[in-house]
């Protein structure tokens, strides 16, 4: 699984402290199903990536591919890019993030405080043009390059790791749904293969922040309001044998005041959460009673202070959902 070969930095045992995150039954509407729920956002960075940081720079420092004094280079717009930013300073590596324009400060500020590098490409050229930048930074650089969105390594972590977690918690050791929206892919990937191979029932079901949708760049599409959740663009998502898979679309608005509903119930989540929650609901609807569905709430509610997820107070209906 790990290649046995060069050891980590002394400082790096860090990362061998993450912890097991729980997984907890939350019911927004006395009405509604239970989900359960991944509490992702309580690993180090804040976010379910630190999971495949850990994961990716291990297998490549410890097959030489990263070496002390090195350099990590990936394009992401935000989380993965916050979660390599701690890895590597825990490393002892330079660390290089190439996002595009209009991400939020407190992503850009987040990881030059752990002392890694922003480059920005224009907004236009969304996430394709920061791969592109990405690649030709790493290249002349020598660096190394995750390439978290075709690196079969990503959905890896959440197969053997995550995965395992969640059979371990949940009643029965079974999982009839798993829900999640797609940024790269692996955690619903590699999720959906762990629950396979235990012989689960499941059905993976695909949150698409529709609103967003319209909004195309280049190759792909994805929502500014749900930030991590990006439509067409992944190698891993699109080559992914699950069969049955199910697509639901959740506005925008909706993910938006069911991740405030959860914030004021106690979990400091993102708009992705509230995403994940919404499409759930909807999976459990759909499978029945007595499916257990899991999801995950992949980040942290801190890095999205100067959006409207905080910035903008809910009407009184919506504040009525909890």
């Amino acid at each position: 699984m790990r290649p046995p070969c060069r050891p980590l930095p002394a400082d790096g045992r860090f990362l061998q402290a993450i912890a097991p995150t729980p997984l907890v039954p939350v019911r927004l509407d006395a009405e509604g199903p239970t989900i359960w729920c991944k509490l992702e956002f309580l690993n180090p960075s804040g976010s379910t990536k630190d999971r495949i940081a850990r994961y990716m720079l291990e297998k490549a420092w410890r097959m030489g591919e990263l070496s002390p004094g090195g350099e990590v280079v990936e394009a992401s717009s935000g989380s993965t890019s916050i979660a390599l930013a701690l890895a590597s300073a825990q490393m002892g590596v330079r660390f290089t993030a190439v996002m595009p324009e209009g991400v939020t400060d407190e992503r850009v500020l987040t990881i030059r405080a752990y002392g890694g590098d922003v480059v920005l490409v224009p907004r236009e050229s969304g996430v394709r043009g920061a791969i592109q930048k990405a690649e030709e930074i790493a290249r002349e650089r020598k660096a190394f390059a995750p390439r978290q969105f075709e690196n079969p390594d990503n959905a890896e972590a959440h197969r053997v790791w995550t995965g395992q977690e969640v059979l371990s918690q949940i009643p029965g050791g079974l999982v009839h749904g798993v829900v999640s929206g797609v940024g790269t892919g692996g955690t619903v990937v590699g999720l959906y293969q762990a629950f396979a191979e235990a012989g689960c029932p499941v059905t993976a079901f695909i949150a698409r922040p529709i609103a967003g949708l319209g909004c195309d760049i280049e190759c792909c599409s994805f929502s500014p309001r749900v930030p991590g959740v990006v439509d067409g663009m992944s190698k891993l998502y699109r080559d992914a044998d699950m069969p049955g898979r199910v697509e639901l679309d959740v506005s925008d608005e909706q993910a938006m005041c069911t991740a405030r509903a959860l914030i004021r119930r106690g979990f400091p989540v993102g708009p992705s959460s509230g995403l994940n929650y919404v499409a759930a609901v909807e999976a459990a609807r759909r499978l029945g009673p007595g499916a257990q569905i899991v999801t995950v709430f992949p980040d942290r509610m801190e890095r999205y202070f100067s959006t409207e997820l905080i910035q903008q107070r809910p009407p009184v209906a919506a504040r009525g959902v909890a």
